[in-house]
């Protein structure tokens, strides 16, 4: 923690910091309302008797609609601003996350993921353009790793809550109670949040910080300017952030949604007893999403060119993720030690997204960061809809024969090796990660 303050301390004022607050707790409400229903597996496929494909298409009806709210809602943020956009983003995946106590069949829960995933989509690019609104480029992946850290605390929050709530009071209620959460935030959001050129509250010492790394003439020259799809869609840069979020974003889908599935058909964890080894994964990856982003700083106050601090840094992630090919094997000898290697696979993830989310105000400017960030998130909702159809098929094939542990070494083979291969694939489209002009 000392260390962290020193990080960010820069005698200007510490405002912005008050506003990645914000932005990490509405990102810790969008990773538990996603959370429950992993959580509650088991009670729903004995209640709704699912089978492990039908379970893979409830999650890609919520990976297609939120791959889809992605592209529409980035370009929307852009319009509105993000302070309603991100209210209305709030408001919209609390009542969708709520209206999953009213479902009564498979068919109402596909419609209700898809819901919840075209509302939820709103998140991130209004939290990176919140990011690129309030903090300088040397800042801007330490603000994403510390926002981002909140997706791990809100898959700590879901095992150590909504198993015991389902126990209690019904699974009903695990979605209600945790849905509620968001219009907490929606307060504090309005009296709180104002872009930094209208608020009262921040200093022009602090102002000036902000806009210090700010290229003026290219700033202007794009102020007003908003590019569409299909013109970004001509630029490397954007290929480079969505073919990276398409290769490596399913790894972390693949760990929200069937970590449960695999303690339980590995070493018979579930109900209550998965509290621990669950929150123990995203624990450990809390660490790499705060350190994530502070590893490169530490190369640009070095003098590292900011590209190439970026760069580094995401290529030791990659090799970090490697080792998550022997959890299993290992996890053989101790459950523990999977639940451990599997953590610092996704500590590996969170370090990665910090930076992967910062290339985008690396390389555009501020008008156009919604609408590239939901790009990418739309090609990371596809990427997660694939591995969701690959385990479902994979999983009901290997448990027919009894061997079901063969489908996981597939997927933890996939894993491992996504993060290599997307890093090849970001240098090779944007080496240098020129910054784009409209």
């Amino acid at each position: 923690m000392q260390t962290l303050t020193k990080t960010v301390a820069t005698g200007v004022g510490s405002y912005r910091w008050t506003i990645c607050f914000l932005v990490f707790f509405a990102t810790t409400i969008n990773y538990l309302d996603r959370a429950v229903i992993s959580l509650l597996k088991s009670n729903l496929e004995t209640e709704f008797r699912w089978t492990e494909t039908d379970y893979s298409n409830i999650v890609i009806a919520f990976q297609l609609s939120y791959a889809l709210g992605m592209l529409g809602v980035g370009r929307l943020i852009d319009k509105l601003g993000t302070k309603l956009g991100y209210a209305l983003s709030i408001t919209l995946w609390s009542v969708a996350a709520i209206g999953h106590a009213l479902v009564k069949s498979t068919f109402g829960f596909i419609i209700a993921r898809s819901a919840l995933g075209i509302t939820e989509a709103g998140n991130f690019p209004a939290a990176i353009k919140t990011v690129a609104e309030w903090f300088p480029k040397k800042e801007r992946a330490l603000a994403t790793g510390i926002f981002n850290s909140g997706t791990n605390i809100g898959a700590i929050i879901a095992p150590l809550t909504v198993p015991f709530i389902a126990v209690q009071w019904g699974w009903q209620w695990a979605f209600i109670l945790t849905g509620l959460i968001g219009f907490i935030w929606l307060v504090a959001w309005f009296f709180i949040y104002e872009v930094p050129a209208k608020h009262a509250k921040l200093s022009r010492t602090e102002f000036d910080y902000i806009h210090s790394d700010v290229d003026t003439a290219t700033d202007t020259q794009n102020a007003d300017k908003s590019a569409s799809w299909i013109k970004l869609l001509g630029f490397r840069q954007t290929w480079a952030f969505a073919l990276g979020k398409f290769l490596t974003d399913p790894v972390w889908w693949f760990y929200l949604f069937w970590l449960p599935a695999f303690l339980k058909a590995e070493y018979g964890v579930e109900g209550t007893a998965m509290a621990l080894p669950v929150a123990l994964v995203y624990t450990l990856s809390t660490f790499g999403s705060i350190g994530g982003g502070w590893l490169p700083l530490k190369f640009i106050r070095g003098g590292m060119p900011v590209f190439k601090a970026r760069k580094t840094s995401m290529l030791i992630y990659a090799f970090c993720a490697l080792p998550v090919l022997f959890s299993q094997y290992l996890g053989s000898f101790n459950m523990w030690l999977a639940v451990f290697i599997i953590g610092f696979a996704a500590s590996a993830h969170q370090a990665w997204s910090a930076n992967i989310f910062t290339t985008v105000s690396d390389m555009f400017p501020k008008k156009a960061i919604g609408s590239v960030t939901g790009i990418g998130g739309m090609f990371g909702g596809l990427g997660g809809m694939l591995i969701a159809k690959l385990a479902g098929k994979l999983f009901d094939h290997y448990k027919a024969l009894g061997t079901i542990e063969i489908g996981y070494y597939i997927m933890f083979l996939v894993c491992g090796s996504a993060y290599l291969l997307a890093w090849l694939v970001m240098h090779a489209l944007a080496p240098k990660m020129k910054q784009v002009s409209l």
